[in-house]
């Protein structure tokens, strides 16, 4: 996934994350410049998924 796409219409995504697993907070979904990876893995281990599935299901929405 190209970094603008997450960024670009992230707020947008957030929402929507929020909406189809209500446990998601805030703090869980903060996209900070350079702590992609963090909070990718945080939404990990939350969702019991792999960063590849969280791409798709980002995508997704």
């Amino acid at each position: 996934m190209i970094k603008t796409e997450l960024k670009g219409n992230w707020n947008e995504q957030k929402g929507k994350l929020k909406q189809k697993f209500a446990m998601l907070t805030d703090n869980d979904l903060m996209f900070a410049e350079g702590k992609k990876d963090e909070m990718l893995g945080k939404l990990q281990v939350k969702l019991g998924r792999t960063k590849e599935e969280l791409y798709k299901l980002i995508l997704e929405l």
